[in-house]
This record gives structure tokens, C-alpha cells and sequence, in this order.
């Protein structure tokens, strides 16, 4: 399973809150439509006034030909560019990993 991990950052001209509710409403229905995508998980920092970022998105794929072939996907081309309407795609890390969980007990 590969993992991509992207720690966000809004545009300038958005409130953190204004950011937050485009990403974690029509923008989150889109993604989730994403072909091949198993899990997608966002997360928004507790204290946004003393965080780097406005947030990290996480997005699970069985191997990186499928993670390649959503966003190659007219689904994923509209996700990237409604993306970046109000998040700088151009500042905050991306990574794409394999997790290894040791321990869960949610």
C-alpha cells in the first residue's frame, strides 16, 4: 500500500477557516471519487494560529501505477484543479510512503 502524504498550505487571500470549509466540503466530496483510492484521511491542526500548515491530507493507493492512474484520470484532474483554487500546490512537502503500523488500538 502506498501512502501520499501532503502537508498543505492555503493560498494567501483565505482565512484558515475559509480554507477549511472549501477543503472539508465540496473539495473532500470530489476526492473521494478518486479511481483506486482505498482510504483518504485530512487532518487540521487544534491551534492553526501556531502551525506551519493549514493542514495534511493522506491518501491510500494499492501501488504507485494506481495512485499515477488517478491523477492521470479526468476525476483527478479536476481534484488538482479545484485544489488549487485556494491551496498553494506549490509550498508544502508531499511524500509518498508505505506505513507501517506498530501499534492501533482505536
Amino acid at each position: 500500500m502506498i501512502k501520499l502524504v501532503n502537508l498543505v498550505v492555503r493560498k494567501d487571500g483565505y482565512t484558515h477557516e475559509e480554507f477549511a470549509e472549501r477543503w472539508m466540503s465540496d473539495h473532500t466530496e470530489m476526492a473521494k471519487d478518486l479511481p483506486g483510492l482505498k482510504k483518504y484521511v485530512t487532518s487540521l491542526p487544534a491551534s492553526p494560529e501556531r502551525s506551519e500548515y493549514d493542514g495534511i491530507v493522506e491518501l491510500y493507493f494499492e501501488d504507485m501505477d494506481a495512485l499515477k492512474a488517478a491523477f492521470s484520470s479526468e476525476t483527478g484532474e479536476a481534484v488538482n484543479a479545484d485544489a488549487a483554487e485556494f491551496i498553494d500546490m506549490e509550498q508544502g512537502p508531499t511524500l509518498y510512503v508505505e506505513e507501517t503500523v506498530h501499534l492501533d488500538r482505536s
